[in-house]
């Protein structure tokens, strides 16, 4: 991970809120009704172009022990729209052939915008220091997939809804670090699944800051831009290609 990337992550926590439940890296808010032009689904990132995917910050609050997180389901006691997210790994150096072995973990916010192993501070009010919901790390298939069952994520203030990412190759050496962008606009999951008030999610989209406005993907969401399809009675499924040089 950059230098530069990792103080720009925790460089603007400092948004004073008394009912925001995290307080957290990025940009200001831009609510604009001009991100309702984008599509429902996503460009799938990188699977056209075999340069590395970006490198994107770990955030504050990152998997303290990412090892002893090996599972698939990552739902824990968490409620919430069913999401389902299908992350395939590809070799730069490789002609981006898939990547066979290697170690993914993710790790995202509750429908409330809330992360686990972190909490009690200012950064985020709600103490979830001694559970671990919504990480876990699995270990790529010959089609370099890994799977995850997880619920969809809320949004807390200063950025989009995202999905954090730290990829290893199979020995454990750290190939990159990077984050998984939502398409936006009115048909998308995002709103449907903000929409939602009978599944939990009760802030709506007033105050969210939508990916052109992100500081994290303002420069490069194009890359990052998973597809998302279904419904929120059956469920939503990301699909998403990463690319790294192993």
């Amino acid at each position: 991970m950059k230098r530069k990337e990792f103080l720009r992550g925790l460089g603007l926590i400092g948004i004073s809120s008394l009912a925001i439940p995290i307080i957290n890296s990025c940009s200001k808010d831009d609510a604009s009704d001009s991100s309702d032009t984008d599509s429902s689904s996503g460009s799938g990132s990188s699977s056209g172009d075999c340069s590395v995917s970006p490198s994107e910050t770990a955030g504050p609050f990152p998997t303290i022990t990412p090892s002893s997180l090996v599972k698939s389901n990552i739902v824990m006691d968490r409620t919430g729209v069913g999401f389902t997210i299908k992350i395939t790994i590809k070799n730069t150096k490789a002609n981006c052939a898939a990547l066979k072995g290697a170690i993914v973990d993710i790790w995202h916010c509750d429908k409330d915008g809330y992360y686990s192993e972190y909490g009690g501070t200012s950064m985020q009010s709600v103490n979830y220091t001694s559970v671990h919901f919504l990480r876990g790390r699995q270990t790529t298939d010959d089609n370099g997939l890994v799977t995850f069952t997880s619920i969809f994520p809320g949004w807390y203030s200063g950025r989009a809804t995202h999905i954090h990412v730290h990829i290893y190759n199979a020995s454990g050496t750290s190939l990159l670090v990077t984050q998984i962008a939502f398409p936006e606009g009115s048909n998308s999951a995002v709103a449907l699944v903000n929409a939602s008030t009978a599944n939990g999610y009760t802030k709506g989209l007033s105050g969210y800051t939508y990916n052109a406005s992100d500081n994290v993907f303002s420069d490069s969401v194009a890359n990052e831009m998973s597809t998302v399809t279904g419904s929120v009675s059956d469920g939503f499924v990301l699909t998403h290609t990463i690319n790294v040089a192993s």
